[in-house]
């Protein structure tokens, strides 16, 4: 094979586009051996340049102005690390329009607006490329795609929402509080001034769309995930499940069955024993299982400069390969089909085995009323336990697992637990993996 050169340009130089740029530059001669192209960062484009990145920028042209990597000819593919909806979303459909591969970090734009950018590109013979957005350095979109294509992907258990687990970790591992935890996590990097789509489990649905369209070859609606975030977790809870011999994890999960797609984001616990209660602070896992493989885990980083450059790097070598294909014989993404919606199951038609905590009052008679109106609801009790230290108000925590049982049925069970006058603040539920 001779050599080829690839144009490239970064819209957003931030920590990912940072990273990128630094692969680009400092691994060029490794990449031109293996994949026999040179990878020619022609133009980098930031509202800021002067903040230090610490690259060497000799030979590209870098510019406030995103027309100098949308409207350039020689430009091959461009690299969207600028994250959020506009106007990064106006900058992607516009290199598709005008011909340009499109590689993107940018999860929630995949998760929400991928059947309109998925179109765009299929009509423009180009392709749009996005292993970045799960996972970070995890090459889990490829994993699926390629390395698992043989399979039916019948479950996806995962922790893909670094600054949650990390949150999760320092509780089980420090004792923290989870206001502690949060205020460490901002204070190391790893949550943002404002962590509200990582601890509601916004970020985590974002990802676990991505990963549910893939693994059923069906577009799936962003609004059809259900999601739970970790923010009424509290330490006695942590404390609860260490003895039930689990650990809290933030889950989001897809299970294929007859009845149709099974999605959901929401705090877990995990039995101690299992390979993703071992997945610690700022760590990502995606535990898959397929009908032929049986049972794979992909482990690693979830987010970063390096990490996630490396992955934008991944997609950049692919594309690499359909440029050189005849015209009309590129578009090589077809692991979503956007013609084709995926039937979902709603929450409320889902079983699981639950975990309840209650406050209640120090009275007898009361665990016999709980159990009466469980036992109305079809809902089975596995174990039960009380502490005996009392609240301000007098109150003690009680903590009891279910066998498994209707998600409809459990609402309306909690729904009429909460209305006992000896009930004391509300009733929080976990589910058990």
């Amino acid at each position: 094979m001779g050599k080829h050169t690839i144009h490239i340009g970064i819209l957003g130089v931030g920590t990912v586009g940072t990273g990128v740029a630094r692969i680009l530059t400092e691994q060029k001669d490794l990449l031109r051996t293996r994949t026999s192209t040179a990878f020619q960062l022609k133009t980098l484009v930031d509202i800021d340049w002067q903040r230090e990145r610490h690259l060497d920028l000799t030979g590209i042209k870098t510019s406030t102005l995103a027309g100098e990597i949308l409207d350039d000819p020689e430009i091959d593919i461009v690299i969207e690390t600028m994250g959020g909806d506009e106007p990064a979303c106006s900058f992607i459909k516009q290199a598709l329009l005008n011909g340009k591969h499109v590689v993107t970090a940018n999860k929630a734009l995949i998760a929400t607006r991928g059947r309109e950018l998925f179109k765009l590109a299929k009509e423009n013979h180009v392709d749009l490329m996005f292993e970045a957005s799960v996972g970070g350095g995890i090459p889990i979109i490829k994993g699926l795609r390629e390395g698992l294509v043989a399979n039916n992907i019948l479950s996806i258990y995962s922790i893909i929402n670094g600054t949650s687990n990390y949150i999760l970790t320092r509780m089980h591992q420090d004792q923290l509080s989870f206001g502690e935890a949060l205020a460490q996590a901002q204070e190391k990097g790893f949550a943002e001034a404002d962590p509200t789509l990582d601890i509601g489990g916004g970020d985590a649905a974002h990802k676990l769309t991505i990963l549910a369209s893939i693994a059923s070859s069906t577009l799936v609606d962003f609004k059809d995930v259900y999601v739970e975030g970790i923010t009424d977790l509290t330490q006695l809870d942590v404390n609860f499940a260490r003895q039930f011999g689990c650990v809290v994890k933030l889950l989001a999960i897809y299970r294929n069955t007859e009845e149709g797609l099974d999605l959901r984001v929401h705090p877990t616990l995990v039995p101690q024993n299992h390979l993703l209660a071992a997945v610690s602070n700022e760590l990502n896992a995606i535990f898959v299982n397929g009908d032929f493989v049986g049972s794979t885990m992909f482990y690693g980083p979830g987010a970063g400069e390096r990490p996630t450059g490396s992955a934008i790097v991944s997609d950049l070598v692919d594309l690499s390969r359909d440029l050189l294909l005849k015209e009309g014989q590129r578009f090589c993404n077809r692991a979503i089909d956007i013609t084709r919606t995926a039937r979902m199951i709603p929450i409320q038609k889902v079983s699981n085995r639950f975990y309840l905590r209650l406050f209640t009052m120090d009275k007898p008679g009361i665990l016999s009323q709980i159990s009466g109106v469980l036992g109305r609801f079809n809902i089975s009790i596995s174990s039960v336990l009380q502490l005996e230290s009392h609240g301000a108000d007098g109150s003690i925590p009680l903590v009891i697992l279910t066998h498994k049982a209707g998600e409809e049925d459990m609402s309306r069970a909690i729904a009429e637990i909460s209305s006992f006058p000896f009930i004391r603040d509300k009733v929080f539920r976990m589910r058990l993996f």
